[in-house]
């Protein structure tokens, strides 16, 4: 009886870097800590108010106690920043968005609270228009346009309010032209040196936010000479050098940081920044890609904690240094264990 086998002589076996656990932890080029984690929070009005945002199973939108409680706990789990947003009562939306830089309002109030409550805890405020806009849009709209430098303006004094409250970043989503050099001349101008600024400096006009605004009431509305999307100020998903001249006009500007939204659609645009621009850069998981992962794990196609880590370190391993993410509290307890 004959046998048949082949002798292979490798001197490269790439799987004995694979053959155990330790081996692989060994080599592992990217990983994943609670540090690097911002986690975003929803505001709402009122006490004792814990909502769940329908489209987002285990978000919420929180008053400003139940608020504070999450907070202590992320920081007991080793994560340090927040995105905070607000939901605005619709009395208090308009066309110039003057509620946003009201020193008494919904933001301005829970970002002192926060500092108060938590003082190490990084806060990184929203500065847009949309949740103040009774139309929906990131600024403010004339002759069914949205205008860049009046809105500019308005956004200016958001900032200088946030700064006033105490918030340790500025996190600009709007994507008007020149906002980050106005917001950061004038933080320079008012004594607010110390205040960061987190541009969103690759935001595409996309079709995963739509959780996101359902929960903030932020979509643009329909009617007569309103513009029904955001593509005049928001990025078209068909280019990535575009995305290059953004990131590179907000460090000139004056950011501290550099956003890239979406995420998981985007990674060639996280590297894209991260190769060229030698400044921290941070990607948003979107809540259209938290919502896909919740209804797959509910559906039993997905394993959620294998496919939390799995998409985490995918940002991690484009270039990303910071990650805005709905799993962060699920991602720390994992990490944690």
């Amino acid at each position: 009886m004959c046998q048949n086998f082949i002798t292979m002589h490798l001197y490269n076996r790439h799987r004995r870097l694979r053959k155990n656990e330790s081996i692989r932890s060994l080599i592992r080029e990217n990983s994943l800590t609670p540090n690097d984690f911002i986690l975003p929070i929803f505001l709402a009005e009122g006490q004792g108010v814990k909502e769940e945002i329908t489209s987002m199973p285990g978000i919420y939108r929180q008053s400003l106690d139940n608020t504070i409680k999450e907070v202590k706990e992320i920081w007991d789990l080793g994560i340090k920043a927040v995105n905070i947003y607000c939901k605005v009562s619709d009395n208090l939306k308009d066309n110039t968005g003057k509620e946003s830089w009201n020193p008494n309002g919904l933001m301005q109030n829970t970002i002192k609270a926060i500092k108060d409550a938590v003082p190490e805890m990084i806060v990184m405020p929203d500065v847009a228009l949309d949740p103040y806009s009774v139309y929906g849009h990131d600024g403010i709209i004339k002759n069914g346009e949205v205008i860049n430098d009046e809105t500019v303006d308005a956004l200016v004094k958001m900032t200088l309010s946030h700064a006033e409250a105490g918030a340790d970043f500025v996190a600009p989503s709007d994507m008007m032209d020149g906002r980050i050099g106005a917001m950061r001349m004038a933080l320079e101008e008012n004594g607010f040196h110390n205040v960061g600024i987190m541009t969103y400096a690759a935001k595409y006009a996309s079709s995963f936010y739509g959780p996101f605004r359902s929960a903030l009431d932020s979509a643009p509305v329909d009617g007569e000479n309103i513009p029904q999307d955001k593509k005049t100020y928001q990025m078209d998903y068909h280019n990535s050098e575009e995305a290059l001249r953004e990131a590179i006009a907000d460090v000139e500007e004056g950011a501290d940081i550099l956003m890239v939204k979406p995420g998981m659609a985007y990674l060639d645009i996280v590297k894209l920044v991260k190769d060229n621009l030698q400044v921290p850069v941070s990607v948003y998981q979107v809540s259209g890609e938290y919502a896909m992962i919740k209804a797959a794990v509910e559906k039993g196609w997905l394993d959620n904690d294998k496919v939390i880590l799995e998409s985490l370190t995918a940002f991690k391993r484009a270039g990303a240094d910071l990650i805005s993410t709905y799993f962060a509290k699920e991602a720390a307890r994992l990490l944690n264990k």
